[in-house]
């Protein structure tokens, strides 16, 4: 009975003391929304004409057909990514008159966009693009491994409840975009061209449409009540469409392990490495990729051999002893590509007669391969948006009404926007003592199976999308990694560095919470923009 109480005592005491440090953490945060006033006065330069990089509009020339007249176009979408693709055929599916202009119609060779998890196969499957995954050699994905110091855990996608075709999918990027950009292709109102777009063009405070180049080097314009756009992570439109705080935490180093068998078939692999993650999965029936995050914007030099030095001497030796002899070769063969991994926060500036889509929109770390499945699901709520509007030329009404898709995307884009930044953060080496034990913490509950794995796992790959659900889940690992510390025999030191863990944990998540929208994120339902009617045309 004593000891009984004397653990009643000390939970007590534990709990209190935790208590008080998150109510601390949240009143700080929460001291730091004043600063929300700043997005009021970049709206209002954006109305007063500040910074722009729009042209406006003095009349139609050679090769034009002038707003007046009218081209015919609905929408005019501008790249033919994933997103683009996909939202051509979608809008064009549902009648609309749409014209695709891309910079390069050509098949894309590149390192990310390779893995689509199954809540994006899902939003695939709802758009009717699901056979864009057939006839590319496309492989299954069903989960992933977890690997740390020797040690390993299998965690599997909730799939139980799905049909049997659900799953992940994982491919060559540019042979899905293809099959997309062929599907969009067929349909008699969608027009694929081929052009850079150089400018948006603007009369009286609304986009009317687009100034391009085409791939003979005519300058022509073309016009729509609505214009989208969806050029990418390179997007050199979006600053007149949003607030673009583009941070570059690290970048990838590409290679390709040919004929190689993954210690978990069908799976992408995590290696917990020293100083950030690696990861393998499969791109073909033969071909593996291999994806080396480097932390920072600069990585070794590839031309002068610093690269591959790099990979043989410090990563290879934290390869699985399975892949090891594979990604030497790999790194022999001397096809050694990188890409900076970018994260952007969704910060738009509503715009008249136009919008932001995809990557140029909205960008998070790709280390949880949740892009694909943030484009695709922000298409399914734009297409059920429009679905009602026969038509589009009333551009104010038609902006305010369209606020609603900022909140209405946030359950999906957020969840995966701060599962993704926070896991890199997580899963990335720190000397800090309470950073190790919130690593460790997470490969341990993980690794116990049941809810503690299915829960993160179906935020993860999209199927439960919900902040609440994540940030409960955060936080659990954060109290399993201070119950490690400090059973069974608590000590002052092993409680402090109990107290800097959930510090650190809160200081990983709450910042990508706050730029994620608070409100927008778990309270949706009090955004007034997401009760606006479709505005009615006479």
């Amino acid at each position: 009975m004593e000891m009984f109480f004397d653990n009643y005592i000390v939970g007590t005491f534990l709990v209190s003391l935790f208590a008080f440090l998150f109510l601390f953490i949240l009143r700080r945060y929460n001291n730091n929304n004043n600063n929300n006033n700043d997005n009021n006065t970049r709206k209002k330069r954006f109305e007063t004409g500040y910074s722009r990089e729009i042209k406006t509009q003095t009349g139609a020339g050679k090769g034009e057909c002038s707003p007046g007249n009218g081209s015919g176009d609905d929408v005019i979408i501008v790249g033919a990514g994933v997103a683009g693709a996909a939202l051509a055929y979608t809008l064009g599916k549902d009648g609309r008159r749409v014209h695709v202009i891309e910079r390069d119609l050509t098949e894309p060779d590149r390192i990310v966009g390779e893995l689509l998890q199954p809540g994006g196969y899902l939003k695939l499957v709802e758009l009717g693009l699901e056979d864009c995954v057939e006839d590319i050699d496309a492989q299954r994905v069903l989960g992933y491994a977890l690997f740390k110091d020797g040690r390993n855990t299998k965690l599997s996608y909730p799939l139980g409840k799905f049909q049997a075709d659900v799953s992940g999918r994982s491919f060559h990027n540019g042979r899905f975009i293809q099959r997309m950009r062929e599907k969009a292709a067929t349909l008699p109102n969608a027009k694929l061209e081929q052009g850079t777009v150089t400018s948006l063009l603007e009369e009286k405070g609304t986009i009317i449409g687009v100034q391009y180049k085409t791939k003979d080097g005519e300058e022509l314009r073309a016009y729509a009540p609505l214009t989208i756009v969806c050029d990418g992570c390179f997007s050199n439109l979006r600053r007149s469409l949003c607030n673009p705080k583009v941070d570059v935490p690290s970048c990838f180093v590409g290679l390709v392990l040919e004929n190689c068998e993954l210690p978990f078939s069908n799976h992408g692999h995590v290696i917990l490495a020293d100083p950030s993650p690696i990861l393998f999965y499969p791109i073909s029936s033969t071909e593996v990729r291999c994806l080396v995050d480097v932390p920072g914007k600069k990585v070794p030099s590839v031309a002068n051999g610093e690269m591959a030095n790099h990979l043989k001497t410090v990563v290879a030796q934290q390869v699985p002893p399975e892949l090891r002899d594979a990604f030497i070769a790999a790194v022999d063969k001397g096809n050694i590509r990188t890409m900076p991994n970018r994260s952007m926060p969704a910060d738009p500036h509503p715009t008249p007669g136009a919008l932001l889509m995809g990557d140029a929109f909205n960008m998070r770390h790709p280390l949880t391969g949740g892009g694909m499945t943030v484009a695709l699901s922000d298409i399914v709520v734009l297409r059920d948006l429009l679905r009602p509007l026969h038509n589009l030329h009333d551009a104010a009404s038609l902006t305010s009404y369209l606020e609603s898709f900022y909140t209405l995307r946030k359950p999906v884009a957020s969840t995966i926007n701060t599962l993704a930044g926070a896991l890199y953060k997580v899963f990335s080496a720190s000397p800090d003592e309470a950073r190790k034990e919130m690593r460790q913490a997470c490969f341990d509950y993980l690794s116990l199976g049941g809810v503690f794995s299915t829960g993160p796992v179906a935020l993860l790959s999209g199927l439960n999308p919900q902040p609440l659900s994540l940030v409960l889940h955060f936080f659990a690992v954060a109290i399993y990694g201070v119950g490690r510390l400090i059973l069974p025999f608590p000590s002052f030191q092993r409680m402090w560095i109990g107290a800097r863990l959930i510090w650190s944990a809160s200081g990983i998540i709450f910042p990508i919470i706050k730029a994620e929208g608070v409100r927008q994120m778990f309270f949706p339902a009090t955004v007034p923009a997401v009760y606006r009617a479709p505005p009615v045309v006479n």
